[in-house]
């Protein structure tokens, strides 16, 4: 099967859609992916891609179109311009860039923002293939809950594209249960919402309490208890919660924060830090490759995952989160709804509401405070959902379901 996968983000930026592509070349199909110049988190162009972008023109044996955006930056208005490029982008330079191939289906990819539909569903129409979205975000909803966007006229603007974008697809994906109910609010077609989650993101080379992989940038301490926060520091992980908490434990001089990552807050993050006089609790180091992840892991007595308070994020579960039950590390969370449900029903840590830092900093106590083996089972039964629940191969083949149905049934219509 020939496959055009169409996302705002790709490698070396880190995303699951990057797991996706090996795994597709493994069953002897056709991918070309296209996508723009990466940026994410930080907002501007990474320097490795600038010194020798044609050195990431190939992936894995799929060749990757990129059209040239308005890097991130760091301001809403600057956002906006960057979501928009890529539309443009996509619909011009992306569709010349392509037009001599002809695609069985095409994959979108959809973290945020759902704009990266429009060209794919253009696409669509002009090569005459089925388009499937897996929305790993929800709009206009997030926009509401973390842009403070409150216009009755824009969020209806928006609304309709999104609409659009859903209607024109033979398949929408929702990453969780509570996504399907209101993707279908949004589509004229429920019948073509399923439910699909992101699979478990094993970290590569990892294994837990493997003295060899320690990383050097931070000094161990056996007596510490380190709290281990990984991904993208920005509004949605409700990171003035998260310092609260930490202030409430400042004189606890044995629990450090370790933040790997960067994000739109990154710098405000620092700052607070600062400001609070944290600097003593507090290990930030900022963005790292893939490959380098599994030896701050190797420091992780916890590992924290947070969404603030919101309808929407309680409707989502953090891409983290996968990954994190797949570590045998116990997790600490801060958040509702799905996320919440996960933790709980896995057993594999504690779980505060969202927002509430006295709760949190409450179970940082506890967990510091169980017996060794009680910690352990946490992350052994962490591991045991993951395998169940979001196995990395069940998923990839249940996927490969969804794309082979819909070109079988396109092709009937």
């Amino acid at each position: 099967m020939k496959i055009l996968i169409v996302t705002q983000y790709f490698w070396p930026e880190n995303f699951r859609i990057n797991d996706f592509i090996p795994e597709l070349i493994a069953k002897n199909h056709e991918v070309k992916i296209l996508t723009g110049k990466p940026n994410y988190p930080g907002g501007k162009l990474f320097p490795e891609f600038t010194k020798n972008p044609l050195s990431y023109s190939h992936y894995k044996g799929a060749d990757i179109y990129r059209v040239p955006i308005i890097s991130r930056g760091n301001h809403p208005i600057r956002l906006f311009f960057n979501y928009l490029s890529f539309v443009i982008s996509g619909l011009l330079i992306g569709t010349w860039k392509l037009r001599k191939f002809k695609p069985d289906l095409i994959f979108v990819y959809e973290p945020s923002p759902v704009t990266v539909g429009i060209p794919a569903v253009i696409l669509g129409k002009i090569k005459n293939s089925p388009v499937i979205f897996w929305a790993l975000d929800l709009w206009p909803e997030t926009l509401q809950a973390v842009g403070g966007i409150r216009s009755k006229s824009v969020l209806f603007l928006i609304e309709k594209v999104v609409r659009f974008i859903y209607n024109n697809c033979s398949l929408v994906l929702g990453q969780s249960k509570s996504f399907v109910k209101s993707i279908k609010s949004h589509c004229d077609y429920p019948e073509r919402v399923k439910y699909f989650p992101s699979w478990s993101e094993k970290l590569p080379n990892f294994q837990k309490n493997n003295h060899q992989i320690f990383a050097p940038e931070i000094i161990r301490n056996d007596k510490n208890f380190n709290i281990l926060f990984a991904g993208n520091i920005a509004d949605a992980q409700d990171m003035p919660a998260i310092l609260d908490a930490a202030k409430r434990l400042e004189n606890k001089d044995h629990i450090k924060w370790i933040f790997v990552g960067d994000g739109r807050r990154f710098e405000w993050f620092k700052s607070e830090v600062q400001r609070m006089k944290l600097e003593k609790n507090f290990i930030i180091l900022g963005r790292f490759p893939l490959d380098r992840m599994p030896s701050f892991f190797a420091h992780a007595d916890a590992l924290l995952v947070s969404l603030k308070k919101d309808p929407v994020f309680s409707m989502t579960i953090p891409a983290k989160l996968q990954t994190y039950l797949m570590t045998g590390i116990p997790i600490l969370g801060m958040l509702d709804g799905e996320g919440s449900k996960i933790i709980k029903e896995s057993n594999s840590g504690f779980c505060s509401p969202a927002s509430d830092s006295e709760s949190l900093s409450r179970a940082i106590i506890e967990m510091y405070e169980l017996p060794k083996l009680k910690k352990e089972q946490f992350g052994i039964n962490g591991i045991d959902y993951s395998n169940k629940e979001f196995d990395r191969s069940m998923l990839m083949d249940k996927l490969e379901g969804f794309f082979i149905s819909s070109v079988n049934n396109y092709n009937k219509s």
